[in-house]
């Protein structure tokens, strides 16, 4: 492998010379530079990235802190996030935070501590000092889909407000009355967010959420297949099941199958945040999607215009419904419905529901 010193005398100037030509120093000729950089391409030369960076300061580098690696859609945020970094010249390092806020603040102390250039953060909860220090010490923040508040940093998120309006106004459209909701961690503000958006949808409705309808989740499977079945188990169960993130509407659904129910002829479920295999699923599964790459990309183009001393803007997208089969919508002109699972009668097409739905204003969250 060439160093710079091979570099140096391939171009005939001193190492200081190419030195300064790969810091894009002014004081350079034309010509020193022309060489230099046609040496660099002959020899195959590749500066050490991190020598350079204790010169410069910079490492171009970015890190990312997401909550679940195991969730689709962080996963997915995630490959957007390093798709635009490249794009800009930019490297990730990925920490993965588990849902846990102690390893949250492990990974983002060990890339301060690595000289990034900046960091993308999906806040795992709202009380993180580290979090508020980091900021408060000029380290270049932006909050993706997540967001402390206090914390004055630029946030990058999507208002799924409007789509779970949407998303009640659908169901109430169906016939359904009884919804029950399992929330996200009430210490995150995607949690808090989501079930005050469907409160207000149901109150706009004129439909009650009784506490028995509210199932407290924490955006892992187990939590949505826990408070499925307690929901199972009431006197009165709910027709619908509203999971605020995929795999608690995966969890659920487990549960759901475990009863040997059916969706949608037994039980009803739809989700927040729509993947890619909700469309295999027997049936397909009614969800609220989020612009997942456009966050990513627009997140990065915020950290990097404070990392290059340009005002970064917070952005918020709107999500939107994806209407599926999960909830008694009707086939598709010459689509069959699914079969019966072993043991059960194939089910028969819901009765045609007639009951108009009230116009109201939509409530953002």
């Amino acid at each position: 492998m060439a160093s710079i010193k091979d570099v140096a005398a391939e171009a005939g100037v001193s190492v200081a010379t190419v030195s300064r030509v790969l810091n894009d120093h002014p004081s350079v000729s034309a010509d020193a530079r022309t060489r230099v950089l046609a040496a660099v391409e002959t020899l195959g030369y590749r500066p050490n990235a991190v020598a350079r960076s204790l010169r410069t300061d910079h490492t171009r580098t970015l890190g990312l802190v997401i909550s679940d690696v195991l969730n689709p859609y962080f996963t997915h945020l995630a490959r957007s996030v390093e798709e635009e970094a490249r794009a800009l010249g930019y490297s990730v390092i990925i920490g993965n935070a588990d849902e846990r806020p102690d390893l949250q603040d492990h990974h983002v102390r060990t890339l301060l501590d690595r000289r990034i250039d900046g960091l993308l953060v999906s806040p795992t909860d709202g009380g993180s000092p580290l979090m508020l220090d980091a900021a408060r010490s000029g380290t270049p923040m932006v909050f993706v889909d997540r967001w402390i508040p206090g914390i004055d940093v630029p946030v990058v998120r999507s208002d799924g407000g409007a789509a779970v309006h949407d998303l009640v106004a659908h169901l109430h459209g169906l016939g359904h009355r009884r919804l029950a909701i399992i929330t996200g961690p009430a210490a995150t503000t995607t949690g808090q967010e989501r079930v005050e958006a469907f409160r207000q949808a149901m109150g706009a409705y004129g439909l009650p959420l009784p506490d028995d309808y509210i199932g407290q989740g924490d955006f892992q499977a187990e939590s949505g297949r826990r408070a499925t079945e307690r929901f199972l188990d009431l006197e009165e169960p709910p027709e619908v099941v509203f999971a605020a993130d995929n795999l608690m509407a995966l969890g659920a659904l487990d549960a759901i199958r475990a009863r040997g129910l059916r969706v949608p002829d037994d039980i009803a479920l739809a989700a927040f945040d729509d993947i890619p295999w909700f469309v295999h699923t027997a049936p397909p599964i009614t969800a609220i999607a989020q612009p997942t790459g456009e966050l990513g990309h627009a997140a990065v183009r915020a950290l990097v215009d404070r990392i290059e001393g340009r005002p970064p803007e917070s952005v918020t997208l709107p999500a939107r419904l994806v209407v599926r089969r999960s909830c008694g919508e009707p086939a598709p002109q010459g689509q069959p419905r699914p079969p019966a699972l072993p043991g059960q009668s194939a089910p028969q097409e819901p009765p045609a529901r007639t009951e108009p739905s009230p116009a109201t204003n939509r409530s953002q969250s």
